[in-house]
């Protein structure tokens, strides 16, 4: 009998919970794509882990002290199931009782107190507590312990923009934007994690390993050309722009930059038809790669503490009048420079952190470069439906559309230059954040095989 391949096998299993229960956290805490993209790659670090003991080659990450074995399918399948659920548990613990209902549907006991290392579930549940230990103190502040009397995730750097949200003194720096929230009030969010550059990352040896170089600043020729391109792309938006920065962008139950990219891993297994073996294994580079690229991503970020396009183009083109979209049920119109504002709901203007690099333009080329290498070919091949306007604009305005995504590479360049077409990034930060990304990726590969002793 052949092993479940695809969206039967276990781990693929575990890969869908782990994307609902990352939707779910959207819905109760707002996108905070940088504290997600972390629980997942430890997640299946630690199913990656648990796996490793039934592989006569893989090496563990965390697990110390758990000698390898033969061990059937079932037992693979028991050892990362136990490993995966302690692992969500512990990360998205709002969730708990939803993963113990994952667990029961496999017929597996999630209250079992039989937890030796000589037995599969034991060894799932070592491989979760080796990561969860290993992980405390690593920077993300995720229990409150690098600020005493502070809350979970609480910036413990201090930092501070230069400019407020009324006054933007300096036009090269972040200035926070006003939102307003699904209940119609007005506030003006603060910068998501700015100290996650001092998260530890799991394959670079440290955050500004292959930072990025310097962004253009206000005055230079590169700065008003990819100003300029910014409001012409926007006043020129097609159906299929529209739809890709919104499928990009994500809508309600988002899964953010690093889940997005386990969905099109689980396109690849999918097609591909891989095993239990081949998705434990791609998707533990998938998601440290992507982990890791938000820690490099932020390492610029913070860094540079970049403007956005946002505030940008109301300087450039103050006084003047442009083309562009004016918000919900107003559409596309003339305008005052300084009243343009991206393709996105009020609700979420634009990300609230600084621009350079593009985070989703880092994320998105580290995990097509891992796929790409994993695989060993380009090839993706996938087409989704969507209907274009419907995350930002009126039901009047929707339109029915088919994004196709020939490659992984041109996947992750879609992605990036989806930022730019929104309104979010100029294109310094679209493709410097590709490169880094492709760094990170490359890098995370070498740790990768040498992890499973290729």
């Amino acid at each position: 009998m052949q092993d479940p391949k695809g969206e039967d096998n276990i781990a693929y299993y575990w890969g869908q919970v782990a994307l609902e229960a990352t939707a779910r956290d959207t819905e109760r805490f707002l996108p905070r794509p940088t504290i997600t993209s972390r629980y997942l790659g430890l997640i299946f670090t630690a199913a990656f882990d648990a796996w490793s003991v039934y592989d006569d080659k893989a090496r563990p990450i965390y697990l110390e002290g758990v000698s390898k074995r033969e061990g059937s399918l079932r037992d693979k399948e028991i050892a990362i199931s136990y490993a995966s659920y302690y692992a969500l548990k512990e990360y998205y613990y709002s969730d708990s009782l939803y993963f113990k209902e994952r667990m029961a549907h496999l017929g597996l006991d999630p209250e079992t107190r039989d937890m030796e290392e000589d037995t599969p579930a034991g060894i799932g549940y070592l491989a979760a507590m080796s990561v969860i230990k290993n992980r405390k103190g690593d920077g993300a502040n995720q229990y409150g312990e690098e600020s005493e009397g502070n809350p979970p995730y609480f910036d413990y750097t201090g930092y501070q923009p230069v400019n407020s949200v009324d006054d933007n003194s300096d036009i090269n720096r972040w200035q926070p934007k006003y939102f307003i929230s699904l209940e119609g009030e007005r506030y003006a969010p603060g910068c998501l994690t700015p100290y996650w550059q001092k998260v530890e990352p799991i394959t670079l040896e440290s955050a500004d390993q292959f930072r990025s170089p310097p962004p253009p600043l206000y005055g230079s020729e590169q700065l008003q050309k990819e100003v300029e391109e910014v409001v012409q792309m926007q006043a020129e938006l097609t159906a299929e722009q529209k739809a890709l920065v919104e499928f990009m962008r994500d809508g309600p139950k988002s899964v953010q930059q690093a889940g997005h990219w386990l969905v099109f891993a689980q396109e690849l297994s999918k097609k591909d038809q891989y095993d239990l073996d081949q998705d434990v294994k791609m998707y533990f580079l998938n998601q440290i790669t992507a982990m890791d690229a938000f820690i490099a991503s932020w390492d610029a970020k913070m860094f540079y503490d970049y403007a956005r396009p946002y505030a940008l183009v109301h300087e450039y083109y103050k006084g003047q009048e442009i083309e562009g979209w004016a918000g919900f049920d107003k559409g596309w119109t003339k305008m005052k420079g300084e009243q343009w504002r991206p393709y996105s709901p009020d609700s979420f203007l634009c990300p609230p952190f600084p621009s350079y690099v593009s985070g989703h333009s880092t994320v998105s080329g580290a995990c097509a470069e891992a796929l790409r290498l994993y695989k060993d070919s380009d090839s993706f091949e996938v087409r989704v439906p969507f209907i274009a306007g419907s995350y930002t604009e009126p039901e009047s305005e929707w339109v029915e559309v088919e994004l196709y995504f020939p490659t992984l590479t041109e996947t992750a360049n879609m992605a990036g230059i989806s930022r730019v077409l929104g309104g979010y990034h100029i294109q310094a930060d679209n493709l410097e954040g590709l490169a880094l990304g492709r760094k990170v990726a490359r890098h995370a590969f070498e740790f990768y095989k040498d992890h499973v002793g290729e």
